[in-house]
């Protein structure tokens, strides 16, 4: 049995060497592909895997064709769009994710992007304070949870909107329920996106729901860019002085938007949410040890492609 760790964007070392022990210690192969610069390395490599470790490689059609052995994908993290999910399915191919594990990483990082907002981008100037703000959470999931926890602690007022999940669940959190994403966005100076990216939330934080916010807005987005309709930021940013655009994945109208909007916008230099130490080796651990218990005990429990 061969399993395969394939990043371009390498997991640390100390990940690495935690994933080639579980791997071992199961009486599997474990094989490695890091900081790979051609797709070809990577159709050459997944040709006898039975397993695959990634995380924001692509897995598509073509490289799924080249991996005539591959029972599983595990994408180390919790959004799997990287993977061809149903041409997978196709295959016979299972897809997994590691939902938690990045989870507190994504939150502190969404609130410190808060701090940097409410400093004004540390200029210098006087900014102002999270304490008694209001923030909205839009999708209560892992990290719209810690986010919510976290804010607490900085004495923010904490609301949130999600539709799959009970309102009582969120309310014994000490977290406020909205019943739609208007009134969400209506009531919170702050909103924090976590919703996923698919074809009923693309576009979907559009102008109608970015122009209810009250003074003072701000946008924190640690989710998927593709959620957001740029036409419509664009639109609300020449609209309002008081609104501002945070995230960790920049618009593909990034460079307009900072031209135009110099200290309302600010985007990471790259995909930021995942990037600690402790993130990326509990994601690791959580992708091996899930492929043992597949091929061992045959858990799906965190199958995607059902």
């Amino acid at each position: 049995m061969k399993v395969l760790v394939a990043t371009e964007k390498p997991f640390a070392a100390a990940a690495v060497n935690e994933i080639r022990t579980i791997v071992d210690d199961a009486g599997y192969n474990f094989a490695l592909l890091e900081k790979y610069d051609s797709v070809e390395k990577l159709y050459e490599a997944v040709n006898d895997a039975n397993a695959l470790i990634v995380r924001s490689d692509k897995i598509t059609q073509d490289v799924l064709d080249k991996a005539n052995e591959l029972k599983i994908v595990v994408r180390a993290g919790a959004g799997f769009d990287n993977v061809d999910t149903t041409y997978a399915k196709e295959k016979a191919v299972v897809v997994m994710n590691t939902p938690g594990q990045n989870s507190n990483a994504v939150a502190e990082l969404a609130l410190g992007m808060m701090v940097y907002a409410a400093r004004g981008f540390f200029n210098g100037k006087s900014g102002s304070e999270l304490k008694g703000k209001t923030l909205g959470i839009h999708a209560y999931g892992n990290v719209g949870r810690l986010v919510a926890t976290i804010a607490k602690g900085f004495g923010m007022e904490v609301s949130a909107f999600d539709p799959f999940i009970p309102a009582d669940k969120i309310e014994e959190d000490g977290v406020k329920v909205y019943k739609s994403a208007e009134e969400l966005y209506a009531n919170n100076q702050y909103i924090s996106l976590h919703i996923p990216a698919n074809d009923k939330t693309k576009n979907s934080i559009n102008y109608e729901l970015t122009s209810k916010m009250p003074k003072g807005a701000t946008i924190v987005n640690t989710a998927r860019k593709e959620v957001v309709d740029e036409e419509a930021l664009v639109k609300i940013l020449e609209e309002r002085d008081d609104f501002k655009y945070m995230s960790d994945i920049a618009p593909n109208n990034a460079e307009e938007l900072l031209e135009k909007f110099a200290g309302k916008v600010y985007f990471t230099p790259k995909k930021m949410g995942a990037q600690t130490a402790e993130a990326n080796i509990n994601a690791g651990i959580a992708a091996a040890n899930q492929i043992v218990n597949f091929f061992k005990n045959g858990d799906t429990t965190f199958q995607v492609n059902k």
